[in-house]
């Protein structure tokens, strides 16, 4: 371990991963999964990083409707026939600690994920399983940074309820291949062959502009998340085809900004065929409009291996940026100050 929490953090998403896997795989629940109509998750920027990673993975593949709520009220069709999992790493958000309420209320099956906290005494309380994460890798302590205890223990909840279908040698695979591209990514490796730093040389001074389709809309959410909060980076989200068909119009003005824009496509070889062939035309129409670009193409051949590709090129893209900018990562002053402000009277 070096004496950098958020390097050593990012190094450690396998870590995570298979830390709750295991330990969601091995949890006896009772609830009556066949009579599981939906599932919602409730959580608040990186406690529902996960949940909008596994929603876009399993979209084509999950077995029931499956809805990420970042707020603090539960949709109206919340019942006894709901798995409600709510998702705070603190275990004090407050919006999720309110939506924990309302999902009792209503008589949902609930399950809880956190470090302890508020929620966990809640759990404790009203007799409610979930899984109390160990934090033992994640020394920065950051929300964003665990990512991996996040996604491992929803893949497992939902493979243990039979909501999807995820072997235990797929699973592997996929975590093994996370741990090449960190060591691929990592500081030692020089620019020439570190694709993340040299990703940066074009997002100095920049606002990214993340696009992404299909599988990977989640997890280039988590990258964005991680943009703003660790490399104190302004950074925009869109995904495609639906921003072809108004983002497009959106190029012209203010005419002189456009300088500031830079374009990341995340590119897929699984993306339907379709959306394979609105990345060149969309790409054309930015060029046609001056506005720079370039792209990340994952190399990973199965999706849930991917997904960890991405997650974990994304963290070390923060995490060079953060040093580009002189940033202060384990720091949120902003965050703080306005949960401060919002607990006052």
């Amino acid at each position: 371990m070096s004496t950098d929490p958020v390097l050593d953090t990012i190094k450690a998403f396998s870590s995570q991963l298979l830390q709750s896997w295991e330990q969601v795989s091995s949890l006896t629940l009772s609830y009556d999964f066949d009579k599981i109509l939906n599932v919602v998750l409730c959580g608040m920027g990186g406690s529902a990083l996960g949940g909008r990673i596994v929603h876009s993975l399993t979209e084509r593949s999950l077995h029931l409707p499956f809805e990420v709520v970042t707020g603090y009220h539960v949709p109206f069709y919340v019942g006894e026939q709901t798995l409600a999992i709510l998702c705070s790493y603190s275990g004090s958000t407050e919006e999720t600690l309110n939506a924990f309420h309302e999902a009792y209320e209503k008589r949902g099956q609930l399950f809880t994920i956190t470090v302890g906290g508020k929620l966990a005494e809640l759990a404790g309380e009203h007799q409610i399983p979930g899984y109390t994460i160990n934090p033992e890798f994640n020394p920065s302590n950051q929300p964003r940074l665990a990512l991996g205890y996040n996604v491992g223990s929803l893949l497992a909840l939902f493979n243990k309820a039979g909501f999807l279908s995820i072997s235990q040698e797929e699973f592997a695979s996929a975590v093994h291949k996370a741990e090449g591209y960190a060591q691929e990514f990592s500081p030692e490796m020089p620019e020439e062959s570190n694709e993340p730093k040299r990703m940066i040389n074009t997002l100095t001074s920049k606002i990214p502009v993340l696009i992404a389709s299909e599988h990977l809309v989640g997890s280039a959410h988590a990258f964005k998340n991680q943009l703003n909060e660790t490399a104190k980076t302004f950074s925009a989200l869109f995904d495609l085809p639906e921003l072809n068909h108004h983002l497009l119009e959106g190029l012209s003005f203010p005419a002189e900004e456009k300088k500031h824009l830079h374009f990341v496509f995340i590119e897929s070889d699984l993306y339907s065929d379709r959306v394979k062939k609105r990345y060149a035309i969309t790409k054309d129409v930015l060029d046609k409009n001056g506005i720079t670009h370039s792209s990340y193409k994952v190399r990973s051949m199965d999706t849930l291996s991917q997904v960890f590709e991405l997650l974990t090129f994304g963290s070390f893209v923060q995490y060079y940026l953060a040093l580009k900018n002189n940033a202060k990562m384990m720091e949120i002053p902003w965050v703080d100050y306005f949960k401060e402000e919002m607990a006052k009277e």
